[in-house]
């Protein structure tokens, strides 16, 4: 994992804010890999929206819809399949805001996310979601 801090905005101790993003991505992980909506507003902002590109379209999902669309969706924890998640890279912009690139798989589907955070009210939330569909099936 790759790590970029901006010391000019640093502000306050950098483990602190890298703590507070890690945590959320860990989150983030879990609801992709057990579909447990009930833990959805600890990792998505209400406001989010995803978009990406799936079979030559745009595709754009607000936070409501993709809530629904994973709970609709067989948790790949049910099928014990096969979790493979990773952190790529950190960029902490300031102590409130953050882009996370990661990669998961979700089934036989492995998935490059671009997941920007901004710390609200001192909780770190996904604002925004890019994903690109590397190999695997239908989404």
């Amino acid at each position: 994992m790759r790590t970029h801090v901006d010391q000019a905005n640093a502000g306050e101790e950098v483990s602190t804010v890298t703590d507070g993003v890690l945590s959320t991505i860990k989150r983030y992980f879990d609801l992709m890999y057990t579909c447990d909506v009930s833990h959805f507003d600890q990792v998505f902002h209400p406001t989010a929206h995803l978009h990406g590109i799936l079979d030559g379209a745009l595709t754009v999902w607000s936070a409501p819809v993709y809530k629904e669309i994973l709970s609709s969706r067989t948790a790949p924890s049910m099928v014990n399949a096969l979790r493979d998640d990773e952190i790529l890279l950190v960029d902490l912009v300031s102590h409130h805001q953050a882009m996370v690139k990661v990669r998961v798989r979700i089934h036989e589907r492995v998935f490059i996310d671009h997941l920007c955070l901004l710390r609200i009210d001192g909780a770190w939330r996904i604002t925004s979601k890019t994903f690109h569909l590397c190999h695997g099936g239908a989404v």
